[in-house]
């Protein structure tokens, strides 16, 4: 019984106890069935070197319906719960909370019971979520002090564009749908990411586009007309109220992940731009908080794109004669330190020390897949596709990643398929990378791998509410 009253002993009030805390053993990776002929899955795969079963899928958990095509998803509970507004003193990092961009189910899955072997606690059907929220598409999972928050990226309608998407709000303890999270969404119009720093009252979201523009590909002539995402939308969090927009500049197409300092004292934050569309760069603001409350965004990173031959590029790339990075991922350290940016284009997966959030250095970087240059695991395995979904161990010392973007668009850019794989990187303690030859995970060619959790929290899951000593 006095178990059941301690608080989760995977939350902590600041990033640098965070560090402190046992490693991971394991993680949670999704899969998606690339032409959805089969169930999705949630693979358990052990990371615990110590194991005989070490970098091995063991345990996968198939889905009951086909269509859904996993992308992000994230747990019913975190550190945020230590916060002083918090209601529920006593929860647990116990549910997945991970929804099907395409067919707008979500699955509240068990992990207490046998964390290697979770189980499906419910299933919530789309109608339920239209019905309750008016949105489609649930997108983004964080857990917040009062409830579950999820991003959507369409509204109603068969093609998702009858209304403007937007957040709702889940019990985090019955898991029931409470309904729209924002009252005042001013000019949004469009939503991808969002994450927030909860003492100081605020919330950041970014841009992707409508269904119609991402669902069956990506959409050459909305591309070149600019007509993807590229602002950034800052909210009073408490007043659920959108305070100030910054337009990074149409050329700048598709502001996706957003991830601000976890030390919440730092006002400050990065969000990745996908492609800049006059000269095939990918770039990296930074946004940042001034005196007067007024937020403030600066270009501090742009990585240009490759040249390559015609025959060697899909048939979306071949009239521009090289690669784009294509910066589809950004995930920082729990210390602030090191922002890794993935470029699925190139295959690539960059270093940066943040340490100035204005001046990035590039600090390390691996290559492996890429649409043109193929490059093979260390341990000699091909890789398809390139550098995606990425995650930092808590410590700071690994870094995982899988290689799917979206089952449409993996097709687009990678013709010859992109069969899923996790790979694991070690990090220098001054920087830089080194992938490891021994982790290579593969799911097989049936199935896409797409977002990382790791085993008790993980650098794009938890919000403090202590600053670091």
């Amino acid at each position: 019984m006095l178990e059941a009253l301690r608080p989760d002993p995977t939350f902590y009030p600041s990033p640098s106890l965070a560090m402190e805390g046992d490693a991971e053993h394991f993680t949670y990776t999704v899969l998606l069935s690339p032409d959805g002929s089969r169930p999705d899955a949630l693979a358990v795969v052990d990371v615990d070197r110590n194991s005989q079963s070490f970098g091995k899928v063991v345990h996968r958990l198939d889905m009951p319906n086909v269509g859904d095509e996993f992308h992000h998803f994230g747990w019913n509970a975190c550190s945020s719960s230590l916060s002083p507004m918090s209601g529920h003193a006593f929860l647990k990092r116990r549910y997945l909370i991970i929804p099907g961009i395409r067919s707008s189910r979500i699955y509240i899955v068990d992990t207490q019971l046998d964390p290697r072997r979770p189980t499906i606690a419910r299933i919530i059907e789309p109608e339920e979520v239209l019905h309750k929220t008016g949105y489609s598409r649930p997108h983004t999972v964080h857990c917040g002090p009062e409830g579950i928050y999820v991003s959507t990226l369409g509204g109603a309608g068969p093609d998702g564009t009858d209304g403007t998407p937007g957040v709702f709000i889940m019990d985090c303890e019955t898991f029931e749908i409470l309904g729209k999270w924002e009252i005042d969404r001013g000019s949004q119009k469009l939503h991808y990411d969002f994450w927030w720093n909860l003492p100081r009252d605020y919330m950041v979201s970014s841009e992707w586009g409508l269904p119609p523009q991402f669902e069956n590909g990506l959409v050459p002539e909305d591309l070149l007309g600019n007509k993807y995402g590229h602002a950034v939308h800052f909210w009073d969090l408490r007043a659920r109220k959108l305070v100030q927009t910054i337009d990074l500049g149409a050329n700048h197409q598709m502001a996706l992940e957003v991830r601000p300092a976890h030390d919440p004292v730092r006002e400050y934050g990065f969000v990745g731009v996908v492609v800049d569309t006059r000269n095939l760069e990918g770039s990296i603001w930074t946004w940042m908080r001034q005196p007067d409350g007024q937020f403030t965004a600066t270009k501090t990173i742009t990585i240009p794109p490759e040249p390559a031959d015609e025959p060697s590029l899909p048939p979306i790339l071949k009239p521009f004669g090289a690669v784009p990075p294509l910066i589809s991922d950004i995930d920082l350290s729990l210390d602030d330190r090191f922002l890794y940016v993935a470029c699925w284009g190139t295959g690539e997966l960059r270093q940066y020390d943040v340490s100035d959030p204005m001046a990035p250095r590039l600090a390390g970087s691996v290559r492996v897949g890429g649409v043109a240059k193929h490059a093979k695991h260390p341990s000699g395995r091909p890789f398809g596709g390139g550098p995606q979904m990425t995650e930092i161990s808590r410590d700071g010392k690994r870094v995982y990643f899988t290689n799917s973007l979206y089952s449409t668009w993996d097709r687009q850019f990678y013709p010859e398929g992109v069969p899923g794989v996790q790979v694991m990187c070690h990090v220098a303690p001054n920087g830089g990378l080194t992938l490891d030859p021994e982790f290579c995970v593969e799911f097989g060619r049936e199935y896409g791998a797409h977002q990382v959790r790791l085993e008790g929290g993980d650098c794009s899951t938890d919000s403090f509410c202590y600053s670091s000593a």
